[in-house]
């Protein structure tokens, strides 16, 4: 009998609260009930906790190749940098690294622009192609270091809250700099494309903002510029990896809570969300098993989290409303193809160019021109495939030499924009596609074709149905303006109270959003740790 079915065994029935779904948010808002003495149950249907937050050896023929099939590097959780302290996650085998450099763009002609953690040092490389693109950019970060001052204190707290001081520290900020305002405001309500044709004019700085900022969604859709928060967290928090693959973060988590007394099920697949007369009562199994709880906190999608609740407890109008929320609206989402190689990469035309000995290899590689980032999300959301290379690399074990075997590379590939539902279908046009993509990636990188030990591909259904999400979307809702703070993931559902009493939502799909760094999780616990003392009087 094996470890996790023995100690299913052990199971009790009754728990204070229930999860579903052991992502990183998952197991971050049992860990902050477990602190409260609370007894937890998370339940995850694959056979791992981590969700996207995973790693694992997934390519028969490279056994020895370790593989992010979805998150990888760390941003966000330096960002929200609490989260892991509060949780003491070193304690249990958690270490990540700050890359430097962390992201890299690679332009046509054999130049390339980095993106350093210093602010300073990224001046000095756009100052390499313009003086005038280079002063701009220190002048656009004033506004960015606006927008983060404000946009961060509020990311940390639970919108349902009155959230009197942090507010009055916010209004103090903006008071502060008001004369930054116009700037803001027009950052705010227009495209990632337009504040970067505003502000620069050389094409190799206008090309780096796009790519960077289209990893975060539409470069030309309104409200967009919100994404060059991207530039700021890099600047401010830096980048950071996991040692030993991201799978390390997700079972630091679970050890965490199992300190605490929390009880992890995995292959353990809900099929339902107990409910009736408006209140929570536990979850059923697809095996048919029950547990009963005081409260049930869903960490996963918000569509599907609704739609499991017992017939008739949710109302039909919220149920239609979640069910049209934004999530890769604009017919766009990532392909991921997983190499494993003989050997390893190289990029000697862009080093020599630059002749400053920065190891590129170690860092984000991006790829994709102004034209190319436009015509990808505009192909894409004809439901074609883009012509034009977008795409990011990583050798992740370029600084984690334990991620594969000696003097061989495992690479990352991440095309950012991609149909979600091409007209051919991914099923006719998988293969062909990752061909096209490990292409036009050779075009600039060294060391891939003829040296492919195996590959591993997933497009947007894969990714739907592996990681039970909707349409794809790997931060769960679209990130707009209007599915933002109590907005997300809908009017109504954003708060701290849903129509079935006891039920709460936990995962990328609530406040603050998408990124691996467990506050939603935090968040959804604060609200069950309140909802539990309330109903306890």
């Amino acid at each position: 009998m094996n470890k996790n079915n023995q100690a299913m065994n052990n199971y009790n029935t009754d728990f204070d609260a229930i999860i579903v779904g052991g992502g990183t948010n998952g197991l971050s808002a049992g860990c902050y009930l477990g602190m409260e003495g609370k007894r937890v149950l998370v339940l995850e249907a694959l056979d791992k906790v981590g969700g996207m937050a995973s790693s694992g050896y997934l390519i028969p023929e490279a056994p020895q190749h370790l593989v992010h099939p979805c998150a990888m590097d760390m941003m966000s959780m330096r960002v929200h940098a609490h989260v892991p302290r509060e949780l003491e996650l070193e304690r249990h085998g958690f270490k990540s690294i700050e890359l430097s450099p962390g992201y890299v763009y690679l332009h046509p002609d054999g130049t390339s622009l980095v993106f350093w953690r210093d602010r300073q040092q990224t001046a000095a490389e756009i100052r390499r192609y313009s003086a005038r693109d280079a002063e701009a950019f220190l002048e656009f970060m004033e506004v960015i270091d606006l927008f983060l001052d404000i946009a961060l204190p509020m990311m940390r707290v639970d919108p349902a809250r009155t959230n009197l001081m942090t507010k009055l520290k916010v209004l103090g900020t903006a008071l502060k700099r008001r004369k930054l305002k116009p700037e803001l405001m027009a950052l705010m309500t227009g495209s990632a494309h337009q504040a970067a044709r505003e502000r620069f004019e050389h094409p190799v700085t206008i090309s780096a903002m796009c790519a960077l900022t289209g990893l975060a969604g539409d470069i030309s859709a309104d409200g967009g510029g919100v994404y060059y928060a991207l530039l700021g967290f890099l600047h401010r928090f830096g980048v950071g990896r996991v040692i030993g693959g991201m799978q390390q973060l997700s079972n630091a988590m679970r050890a965490r809570l199992e300190e605490l007394g929390g009880q992890v099920m995995t292959s353990a697949r809900v099929e339902e969300i107990l409910s009736s007369l408006g209140k929570v009562r536990g979850v059923r199994l697809a095996d048919g098993r029950e547990f009963t709880a005081r409260a049930v906190i869903a960490a996963c999608h918000p569509k599907v989290a609704l739609e499991m609740v017992s017939a008739g407890e949710m109302p039909r109008n919220l149920l239609t409303r979640i069910a049209m929320a934004p999530a890769n609206a604009r017919g766009s989402g990532p392909l991921k193809v997983d190499l494993a190689l003989d050997g390893q990469i190289s990029v000697p035309r862009f080093e020599a160019a630059r002749g400053d000995g920065v190891d590129l290899r170690k860092a984000c590689l991006m790829i994709g021109t102004e034209e190319a980032v436009l015509e990808n999300f505009a192909a894409s959301a004809r439901g074609e495939v883009p012509r034009l290379p977008y795409i990011t690399m990583v050798a992740p074990n370029s600084v984690d030499p334990s991620q594969s075997p000696p003097g061989q590379d495992v690479l990352y590939i991440y095309p950012p924009v991609m149909p979600v539902n091409p007209r051919e279908g991914w099923d006719a046009l998988r293969e062909r596609v990752a061909d096209q993509v490990v292409e036009q990636l050779s075009e600039y990188v060294e060391g891939i074709q003829g040296h492919v030990i195996g590959r591993r591909i997933e497009a947007a259904p894969d990714f739907t149905a592996r990681l039970n999400t909707v349409n794809g979307c790997v931060v769960h809702i679209d990130t707009t303006s209007m599915r933002s703070s109590a907005m997300r993931p809908a009017y109504g559902l954003g708060g701290d109270t849903l129509p079935v009493e006891g039920l709460y939502l936990g995962s990328a799909g609530i406040h603050p959003g998408g990124g691996v760094n467990g506050m939603a999780g935090r968040l959804a616990a604060g609200r069950v740790k309140r909802y539990l003392a309330k109903a306890g009087k």
